[in-house]
């Protein structure tokens, strides 16, 4: 394959450890420090916008955090490839715990979501090295093992944050929001220093980093999701600040692929691309990221708005599927032995596919149960669609390209999650619009119903809305199926242990 890397010719092994246990803690410490990150702050929101002030920008406070994540994946992908794990793992996690300190001290809103940013750069860090070791550390047989371990984490993590974060900012401050990350995080570097151990690597040229691609990379990709989180948002999708993001993200885009072709070892290789199993993976994981908007953001809405339910019993709907999700992916090893990673994946995107179609026949009110089973099955079916490509993509490279490949998979799906918000946005204000004569969009009749004066018609009219999103998050599960359909090999060329 064109466009390989230096370290991918050299003699690498995967890291050994003087205690695996120790490491695998250190990892799931760091998963959580992430997971609870995106979520925690949420509940908070009002005790910080008391004490701060900023309202009209206190959305920064998690786009600037997910942006930061995102667009700093591939950079940290590649220069694990290039220096190892370990060093990138340890800079990322001192960057986060060096901005969870910095947002506990912000005196304002400005200086908080600064800081946040800061701690999306070191977050970004933690998502990408945490999956990568967790390949280099474990042999093909193994992996789900420690998949579904992280899986989990990632689950309780996302259901836990905004309780977590409600109870701090309610019974001490919600500054300790923040301060909490500081002891969870030393431990798991203290873990990591201690106890991984990465094999000297033969290299035979002094390593080149493309610092030039690195930051065109991240110019481009934080102009373009500016553009896809604040339009419709902050201004009109047509409006001059829209057109001049996009604008000048995809000049930026032509600014990247110059850059790269140039580079002696780019950021964003060509072969990531050119192999059909990572472009594969890569593109039903960026649809897979685009159909988990329409439960993550709309459905407690839908549970509170449309079945009145109480915020607690709304969440409860949401988090069953972190229930049937982790336990799901730890059985999947079952299924993929037999029929293969990309049968098995298309196996449950396509459930997830009939299962999201499924909602819009859901009655009107409607039992709290029936989306709530609903939930139960599609967190099955996407632990039997996730876990399989990633461990499989991941086997499908060595050791020097596994972090790069990891990276360019978490993008996607990060990417797609971005999209989705944008798109299903506007589909759901679109809906509401056309029902209720152009009286608001989602936010402000959801606002209108917690005050009790809102009539039936908002109530299904926000019941149309939510219909509409999930016969969107069904056509990209649909997506899903024909990418690994037609453009995913049907045997993944694995590589030996």
């Amino acid at each position: 394959m064109g466009g390989t890397s230096s370290a991918a010719r050299e003699t690498a092994r995967p890291a050994t450890t003087g205690r695996r246990g120790a490491v695998v803690a250190a990892l799931m410490l760091s998963m959580a420090l992430a997971a609870l990150d995106a979520t925690i702050v949420s509940t908070a929101v009002p005790q910080i916008v008391g004490d701060l002030g900023g309202f009209s920008v206190f959305s920064w406070l998690f786009s600037g955090y997910l942006l930061a994540v995102t667009v700093t994946l591939p950079v940290y992908g590649k220069l694990s490839d290039t220096f190892g794990r370990k060093p990138v793992l340890v800079a990322g996690s001192v960057v986060f715990l060096v901005g969870s300190l910095l947002c506990a001290l912000a005196w304002n809103m400005g200086a908080l979501i600064a800081f946040r940013i800061v701690q999306g750069l070191g977050g970004g860090a933690l998502q990408g090295t945490v999956q990568t070791l967790a390949a280099d550390l474990y042999p093909l047989k193994d992996r789900p093992k420690i998949q579904s371990k992280l899986s989990t984490v990632w689950a309780v993590s996302a259901v836990a944050g905004p309780g977590l974060g409600g109870v701090l900012a309610a019974y001490a401050d919600w500054r300790w929001i923040f301060l909490v990350n500081l002891p969870i995080g030393a431990v798991a570097l203290w873990l990591i220093v201690r106890h991984l151990h990465e094999p000297e690597r033969e290299t035979g040229t002094h390593a080149r980093v493309d610092w030039a691609g690195a930051l065109a990379v991240f110019a481009c990709g934080g102009v373009l999701l500016t553009a896809l989180v604040q339009g419709g948002v902050a201004w009109p999708w047509l409006s001059a600040p829209s057109l001049a993001l996009f604008g000048t993200g995809l000049a930026l885009v032509a600014v990247v692929v110059v850059v790269e072709r140039r580079a002696a070892e780019p950021i964003i290789p060509g072969w990531v691309w050119r192999r059909r199993t990572i472009a594969a993976v890569n593109l039903a994981l960026g649809a897979l990221g685009l159909l988990m908007v329409a439960p993550t953001v709309f459905l407690p809405t839908y549970a509170q708005s449309v079945l009145g339910l109480a915020p607690v019993a709304a969440g409860f709907v949401l988090s069953v599927w972190t229930l049937s999700w982790p336990v799901s992916a730890a059985l999947s090893q079952h299924v993929y032995r037999r029929i293969g990673f990309r049968n098995t994946a298309m196996l449950g995107i396509g459930a997830a596919a009939l299962i999201l179609f499924a909602f819009p026949f859901l009655p009107y009110p409607g039992q709290a149960w029936q989306p709530t089973l609903l939930m139960l099955l599609l967190g099955a079916a996407l632990g039997l669609f996730q876990l399989p490509l990633i461990v499989g993509v991941q086997s499908t490279v060595g050791w020097a390209e596994r972090g790069t490949t990891t990276a360019s998979v978490l993008f996607c799906r990060q990417t797609g999650q971005t999209i989705g918000a944008a798109v299903f946005g506007a589909v759901a204000n679109g809906v509401l619009a056309a029902r209720l004569g152009g009286a608001g969009d989602l936010d402000s009749v959801t606002r209108a119903l917690d005050s009790g004066i809102a009539p039936e018609a908002t109530r299904r009219a926000i019941s149309d809305a939510v219909h509409a999103v999930y016969l969107g998050a069904s056509c990209a599960a649909a997506l899903a199926f024909l990418v690994l359909l037609f453009l995913a090999p049907r045997k993944f060329p694995v590589l030996g242990d």
